[in-house]
């Protein structure tokens, strides 16, 4: 969720009005920290996932699923091991925006040996048990990114009612309680609170119905103008959301910059190839991710800023939410591909150019700070520009992007790092391991090969769009570099320690048309390849075999792989697929889009069994199963790890 300030939070009047404090104190952080780091240079390969779960309670008797809102206190217990041994600990644990909701993380982030991808899969599972030993016989934790009757009469227990009218609460939505918003820490509810206050009223987010032949518009709860569309009013039902995320430790700033540059292209094909989420307060819609979704549940813009009205009270015109895909490149290879006009604010831009940060850098973090800090403590007004980061980390962590560029924390070991934040949770450990694992495996081939994924910013933002499309990853063609073993101009890898390249070798005669350098491709083709172009698993398989890599670690990848490869081409299902195939195909679903209460019980009963191993679904998973994943790398491994 990001920065986790303790303290009193002002109110938003207060906030807004030091709102302009935040950003000069902030770019100042900025220019401090980066004076102290930017020469940082040897830090090791290190990386760890984020998974977000739900606690669902079931009532067997009645036929019926809820949200459980025992996260605060379920979230105590699990932190109580951390306390009294904050090393040691197999797992991490913390509050996400739901009561209901609990982010699990590894005790210690992997490294760079091939056989921490065995791993992944077991500390999940670790995970999950942990929760679940602190449950009741019917409640279970899931990691489902979204649970479909969210906003639905009596979704949480204990039963809650919202009330719109009461001016004390936060979110004041028709739909979601602000019972529902985990009550353990403040930012939570001043984040939903000002947020509604900053925009003038409430969010508004609204989903094309999924259009079937019994289908009734408009459909209950929609807004007037838009009366086929699933609407929602709070900023729960983005961040209400469960998602998969990466973070990734670089050696120094420069591949940082170039890992966030060439992940940024494959960040829709990925939450295309991750869908999960058809389901919207009670209701199937006609997309298949939760992405616009949460852009819209916390789009602060004000009319002025979303261009409904002229400017007058407000700075700029802004063209996106502060939930969104990225706006620009950050390594010197990028820099031509930088074609969305980028708004910032000239003044701290300036200042960021006076500290010594290039241009490319200064412009991304000025564009950051056209935003207001939207959450802010009284203890934190006042700080040591020279030492505090808490006013940079105010609207840093408040920008949620596809891509994060991170800088090391103050007085820590870790390193610059880059995090990678489109993909949806799925059902299994096994389906999120095999995500994690191969976005990872990703990166040490764009570093080992050099690959070039870079296409202009306006292709990547129209990607994000149709990759949420029902049935992207089949139906939807996505734009790609044809040539991605071209070797880019900028920094990257010295070209004396760049692998050889398996295939598409470089003709020497690079396509000088920026018009013929990408392509629209499927998602088969970009992860499987076609003609000239290789495919990203031939590509890591051909990396993998220049490696020496164990039987077990061999094994668990390779079938992590054909997961992919099989969602990729359609041999399998994606998770939104097969939710909604369950929905359209249970006896109670009439036809009318309508996700009923005994549907949902059945789908998520149905789904928990998946996930716990008892019942097989070949057309999400496919056969035989058996990844070798383990506790522990192998002991010799260990000990040559400990030699070095």
């Amino acid at each position: 969720m990001g920065l986790l300030s303790e303290g009193s939070p002002l109110a938003w009047d207060e906030t807004k009005a030091l709102a302009q404090h935040v950003r000069e104190h902030g770019i100042e952080q900025f220019i401090n920290m980066y004076a102290r780091l930017k020469d940082r240079q040897g830090d090791v390969l290190k990386w760890g996932d984020e998974v977000e779960y739900i606690i669902v309670r079931f009532d067997d008797e009645g036929r019926a699923v809820q949200v459980s809102l025992r996260a605060q206190e379920i979230l105590a217990k699990l932190n109580e091991k951390e306390a009294a041994d904050p090393q040691g600990v197999k797992s991490l644990w913390r509050p996400e925006y739901g009561a209901y909701m609990i982010e699990g993380t590894p005790g210690k982030p992997y490294g760079g040996l091939l056989a921490h991808f065995n791993v992944v899969e077991a500390n999940m599972r670790y995970r999950r048990m942990e929760v679940a030993a602190l449950l009741p016989p019917n409640e279970f934790v899931m990691s489902i990114t979204n649970f479909p009757r969210l906003g639905c009469p009596g979704f949480t227990f204990p039963p809650a009612v919202p009330t719109p009218d009461d001016e004390s609460c936060a979110a004041r939505s028709n739909f979601f309680p602000d019972e529902a918003i985990f009550p353990g820490h403040p930012r939570f509810k001043t984040l939903t609170r000002n947020i509604r206050q900053r925009r003038g009223e409430k969010v508004s987010i609204n989903l094309p119905i999924f259009p079937d032949s019994a289908t009734k518009t408009p459909v209950e709860g929609s807004i007037p103008s838009l009366p086929n569309h699933v609407h929602m009013d709070a900023m729960g039902f983005g961040m209400g959301c469960c998602c998969l995320q990466l973070t990734f430790q670089a050696c120094n700033i420069s591949e940082a910059r170039t890992l966030y540059d060439q992940l940024t292209p494959m960040c829709p094909i990925m939450l295309a190839l991750t869908a999960a989420s058809p389901a919207y307060r009670g209701y199937l819609t006609d997309v298949d991710c939760r992405w616009n979704v949460i852009s819209a549940s916390v789009d602060c813009r004000t009319k002025e800023e979303r261009g409904e009205l002229p400017l007058k009270n407000d700075r700029f015109r802004i063209y996106k939410s502060r939930y969104d895909s990225i706006d620009s490149y950050l390594s010197p290879a990028g820099d031509k591909y930088n074609d969305v006009p980028l708004v910032l604010d000239e003044t701290l831009y300036k200042r960021l150019r006076e500290g010594d940060i290039d241009h490319l850098l200064a412009q991304h973090i000025a564009h950051l700070f056209i935003r207001d800090s939207v959450s802010l403590f009284s203890e934190k007004v006042h700080q040591n520009d020279r030492e505090d980061t808490d006013h940079f980390e105010n609207i840093q962590s408040t920008n949620w992007q596809t891509m994060r560029f991170k800088p090391p924390p103050p007085n820590s070991p870790i390193g610059w790092r880059v995090e990678f934040r489109p993909c949806e949770a799925q059902l299994t450990d096994f389906e999120n391991a095999a995500i994690v694992c191969f976005v990872v495996l990703l990166t040490r081939v764009i570093l080992s090969y050099q690959l070039d994924f870079l296409i202009p910013i306006s292709k990547v933002d129209e990607n994000m769009q149709n990759s949420q499309k029902r049935g992207a990853v089949l139906t939807e063609r996505f734009w790609f570099k044809k040539n991605i073993t071209a070797i880019p101009t900028g920094e990257g890898v010295p070209p004396q320690t760049a692998a050889p390249l398996p295939t598409q070798q470089q003709n020497g005669t690079a396509e000088k048309e920026e018009d013929q350098e990408y392509e629209l491709m499927t998602i088969d083709q970009i992860i499987n390849g076609k003609g000239t172009f290789p495919g990203l698993v031939p590509l890591i398989n051909s990396y993998l075999g220049s490696m020496d890599v164990d039987a077990d670690t061999h094994c668990t990848i390779q079938q992590y792989l054909k997961l992919i490869q099989k969602r990729a081409s359609g041999e399998l299902m994606t998770t939104a697929s097969w939710i909604r195939k369950e929905v359209v195909q249970h006896p109670e679903y009439k036809n009318d889009s309508v996700l009923g209460e005994g549907i949902c019980y059945d789908l998520l009963r149905k789904a928990k069994d998946i996930q716990d191993g008892v019942l097989a679904c070949p057309e999400l998973l496919g056969n035989n199963i058996s990844s070798k994943t383990t506790d522990n790398i192998p002991a010799a491994i260990e000990k040559h790890l400990t030699k070095r």
